[in-house]
């Protein structure tokens, strides 16, 4: 099972999320979604899970404040990370005790394994900031075996 992951879009999804997302069976969103057109042009995609950020209205009815899946036997927890304060692996692997655990708010792309357990943050897929690339990430679950991609995204139009 493929599943794409993605955060801070902040209102913008790029051309280049088809492509990057071809194929998944769901979209994890980690939160600075900016608004319903985002969640409907990623449904076109896949179904779309998605958690609200700092910038997004907490009473959404589209997102929640995390959302704890099992696909293949795995456990994923996904959050945007604010509520950690400033997030790292260290913080959110000791928080949620999840498999792996997604992540946003820090725009900077990461992925980290320690001890057969994941986080990832996808980076930033909206308008670039911090000289930062746009980003999403690939979670490929098979037989509980776990690998994690990241896709960079054109900077066009950016």
């Amino acid at each position: 099972m493929k599943i794409g992951l993605i955060s801070d879009t902040h209102g913008q999804v790029r051309a280049d999320v088809h492509r990057a997302l071809a194929g998944v069976s769901l979209i994890l969103h980690a939160g600075d979604v900016g608004g319903d057109a985002v969640l409907d042009e990623l449904q076109l995609i896949a179904p779309v899970h998605a958690v609200y950020g700092n910038t997004d209205m907490a009473d959404d009815p589209r997102l929640s404040r995390s959302v704890e899946l099992e696909l293949g036997g795995v456990r994923i927890h996904v959050s945007h990370g604010h509520e950690v304060g400033s997030p790292t692996p260290d913080l959110l692997l000791e928080r949620y005790d999840a498999r792996v655990v997604v992540y946003g708010h820090t725009h900077k792309a990461l992925i980290e394994e320690r001890e057969r357990r994941w986080c990832i943050n996808p980076g930033a897929a909206g308008p670039r900031r911090f000289n930062l690339l746009p980003s999403v990430g690939i979670l490929t679950l098979e037989s509980g075996r776990i690998t994690v991609e990241l896709v960079e995204l054109e900077i066009k139009g950016a």
